[in-house]
């Protein structure tokens, strides 16, 4: 569970490093504080029970009381970000000078993207938030009310976010259990059977409930989550098509290239041809 704030406080700000591969062991919710994070380095897959996002450096999360949600590291790449943590008084506060709309747009949504201005106005915000936070400072409460106003309407104004993935209806813990191991075993021969047996399923019954709840089949899932690590080691590396297939599960470069024809559209030669052009653009 997460860590409560403080009682009578109606704001925190934290400045987190953590290793590139931190992940919450289970579905965790705050009880009664609102929470916000903005990624400072690293790729973070975020699941409630509603809807799937990935989030990266220069992005926001956030995330309303009593809601579900867990999070693990799509990359080897540090993970080091700003938490507020804001309470219910605060948030009546909020909604009273600067109104519900807005209040319900920045904790409804859950994801934000901005172009590069925009993120690094945003990461001097939150800089700046956090000396406030840690300081003696007697107006440090009002100081801070009126950073997060700002920070708030330029989420509003300036998100770019269009990669909210909504669940055909709301997941169960089950099938949250099952898309979080798929993501640490993409890699490894990984049968349907194996992954209905770990949460107590039949298989048949496994199959029938996870394409109902997440809108498509466990086996295209599957090939989805392992396209998109393929996709990173394309970009980002100058291993062979061979061994990519390899890492991420697709066991040969033949069916990796089959894979990414039919669902992308081009082979994983043009992929990160193409992706390494428009890195230079």
């Amino acid at each position: 569970m997460p860590i409560n704030m403080p009682r009578e406080t109606l704001i925190t700000v934290q400045k987190r490093d953590m290793p590139y591969n931190f992940q919450m062991p289970q579905m965790e919710m705050a009880e009664v504080h609102y929470s916000m994070v903005y990624i400072i380095s690293g790729d973070r897959r975020v699941i409630t029970p509603y809807e799937q996002f990935d989030a990266h450096a220069g992005d926001i999360t956030s995330m309303p009381p009593k809601l579900y949600h867990r999070t693990f590291s799509l990359s080897n790449q540090p993970y080091s970000s700003f938490l507020i943590k804001l309470s219910e008084d605060f948030a009546k506060t909020f909604i009273a000078e600067m109104g519900a709309e807005l209040w319900t747009y920045v904790f409804e949504q859950k994801h934000f993207t901005f172009d590069a201005d925009t993120s690094h106005i945003i990461e001097a915000i939150l800089q700046d938030m956090f000396e406030i936070y840690e300081s003696s400072s007697p107006h440090k409460n009002m100081l801070l009310k009126g950073a997060f106003y700002r920070l708030a309407v330029l989420m509003r104004d300036k998100d770019q976010s269009t990669d909210v993935l909504l669940f055909k209806s709301i997941l169960s813990g089950e099938i949250m259990e099952a898309m979080y191991y798929i993501e640490q075993h993409y890699d490894e021969n990984i049968l349907i059977g194996d992954v209905s047996d770990m949460i107590g399923f039949s298989g048949g019954h496994f199959s029938r409930l996870f394409s109902s709840q997440v809108g498509i089949p466990f086996s295209r899932y599957l090939i989805n989550v392992r396209i998109r690590h393929a996709k990173e080691l394309l970009i980002n590396t100058d291993m062979s098509i061979s061994d990519i297939a390899l890492s991420t599960g697709f066991n040969s470069g033949d069916y990796m290239s089959a894979c990414f024809g039919k669902y992308e559209g081009m082979t994983p030669t043009t992929f990160r041809h193409m992706s390494r052009q428009n890195m230079k653009v």
